[in-house]
């Protein structure tokens, strides 16, 4: 079973079991736990036809590799959603709906992505888009701290982010960069139009390239004595600064 995804975790594991049930080959649980929540879990996936083990603690530690697992582990297939940013613009096109996206240039922490998909989820952004290379990509811990989102919001990595982000702006996609020292503030940015909000790792921001392919450059204004915001509230930030223009009309 090597090839199977791990999935450690009451959300990360209930969520694959609500969107995509079919992808899980087995579940496997604390054997001591019998508690209304990992009851509710079990009847999930057998209603599912997934089979069910119950297992010692040790076991979970080992099939979880260091990811804190709640007592419950699950391997799966990979889940499919939308692959490549044609795709994802093509079905939103087919919808009628405006595009919002988040680009994340040199995100390597897990529990970082994690954060930033989990918002992305709830602030209905149609995809995120990542380097191959100094990126982190969709492992267990990513799993676990997205509470779900990552089996809902397609996490694309792309072999040249610069080129992906030319092929956006050809399908009219605005491309809004932070940088803290740009001129204007992201309240500047009109959110309602097709657009992607591109985000550095925090300390070193985004690549030069990355920068300068941006449409528009704008900072997120901070009174206070720290001198920038962790990734994951950067992008929830500018995400419902998107959220809240378009709701108002």
């Amino acid at each position: 079973m090597p090839s199977h995804q791990v999935l450690a975790g009451f959300h990360a594991v209930t969520a694959r079991l609500r969107h995509a049930p079919s992808s899980i080959k087995e579940l496997y649980f604390e054997a001591s736990r019998r508690d209304k929540r990992m009851q509710s879990l079990i009847d999930l996936a057998q209603a599912a036809n997934v089979r069910t083990h119950p297992v010692p603690a040790d076991r979970l530690d080992g099939l979880a590799r260091g990811t804190r697992h709640q007592g419950v582990v699950a391997l799966a297939d990979e889940n499919q959603l939308a692959v490549d940013i044609d795709e994802v613009l093509d079905m939103l096109e087919d919808k009628g709906q405006t595009p919002l996206l988040l680009i994340l240039d040199g995100v390597t922490d897990p529990h970082n992505l994690g954060a930033c998909l989990r918002t992305a989820d709830a602030a209905g952004v149609h995809a995120v888009i990542a380097p191959r290379d100094r990126a982190v990509g969709l492992n267990s811990t990513v799993q676990r701290v997205a509470c779900g989102a990552a089996e809902t919001v397609p996490y694309i990595m792309v072999t040249n982010l610069a080129r992906s982000m030319r092929q956006l702006k050809e399908r009219d996609v605005w491309l809004v960069g932070t940088d803290d020292q740009a001129s204007g503030t992201m309240y500047s940015v009109d959110a309602r139009r097709p657009m992607a909000w591109v985000m550095g790792a925090e300390g070193e921001g985004m690549r030069r390239l990355t920068r300068e392919t941006c449409d528009e450059l704008v900072n997120i204004p901070m009174t206070g004595s720290v001198e920038s915001l962790n990734v994951s509230v950067a992008s929830a930030v500018c995400l419902y600064e998107s959220v809240r223009q378009r709701a108002s009309g």
